[in-house]
């Protein structure tokens, strides 16, 4: 059973002019490690588009979950990762952890679906929580 959806639209410009005025301190407070390392082995427009990627997918996990970011939920709260396929997958701490917790009935198990796509100047990130039973 579906029991969240959200889907976020980013310009990719914005993030670019992110990234140009605040360097580090922008990237450090939004972006994992993980999702750091993966951007940062492109260069030019491919970088920005993967950043504005997982930036779009938090934004869509946030609505998913129904809060947005707060109770707890926060960018860093939510991280992008890649399974060996290159299918993306998100992973949640601490307040996004928490929320979904929340959300799935007893008995139940939340699975979280990524899909993200860029096309400059735009990047696009839906997620689908579903709620299955637990084995």
């Amino acid at each position: 059973m579906i029991i969240g959806t959200g889907m976020d639209l980013c310009d990719m410009r914005r993030i670019e002019r992110a990234i140009e005025r605040f360097g580090d301190r922008f990237l450090l407070r939004v972006f994992t490690e993980t999702e750091r390392a993966r951007a940062d082995r492109r260069n030019g427009q491919a970088r920005i588009g993967a950043y504005a990627k997982r930036w779009a997918a938090k934004e869509a996990c946030a609505k998913a979950l129904g809060t947005g970011f707060a109770d707890g939920v926060f960018h860093s709260t939510i991280g992008v990762q890649n399974l060996p396929s290159g299918q993306p997958t998100l992973t949640l701490v601490g307040g996004a952890a928490a929320r979904l917790a929340t959300m799935v009935p007893e008995g139940m198990t939340g699975r979280l679906h990524l899909s993200m796509t860029d096309d400059e100047p735009y990047a696009l990130a839906q997620v689908m929580i579903e709620a299955i039973p637990a084995v």
